[in-house]
């Protein structure tokens, strides 16, 4: 199940429709999709999240909390997306609010599935691996 939750910040019509994106793509990582719960939220709403979950001081556009006991369990996640930060993002990379909220979307589900981006080389099969699930169909 996607269950999309939004901290101070207005729904945007369009995200009922990336649900059923989401479910396969998530399908497409995963055995089982237990709850997969998104929330997005401001840039000071996360930032708080990041000072007192992870004690980092900066502003970022995702954090993502595994909330499984085991990662062959069915997945069961919380993935806290800051909408200032994915706004800004897009005009800085000049793409849609759109394209750059699936990035992200599919940044989360990346990592949980074991990806990282800390080298070079890891970002870039972390760009691959979101464009080939950004246009997932």
């Amino acid at each position: 199940m996607i269950v999309f939750t939004f901290h101070k910040t207005p729904e945007p019509s369009f995200f009922d429709a990336l649900k059923p994106w989401l479910k396969r793509v998530s399908e497409a990582l995963f055995n089982t999709i237990g709850e997969v719960q998104y929330i997005f939220c401001t840039d000071d709403f996360l930032l708080g999240v990041n000072q007192k979950q992870l004690s980092h001081d900066y502003y970022t556009d995702i954090i993502t909390f595994d909330l499984r006991d085991k990662p062959a369990d069915p997945l069961v996640c919380d993935i806290y997306i800051s909408l200032d930060r994915v706004k800004e993002n897009a005009l800085s990379f000049n793409c849609t609010f759109a394209e750059e909220l699936k990035r992200v979307m599919v940044h989360g589900l990346l990592h949980l599935a074991g990806m990282n981006d800390s080298t070079e080389e890891e970002k870039q099969a972390m760009r691959l691996a979101e464009n080939k699930y950004i246009n997932l169909n």
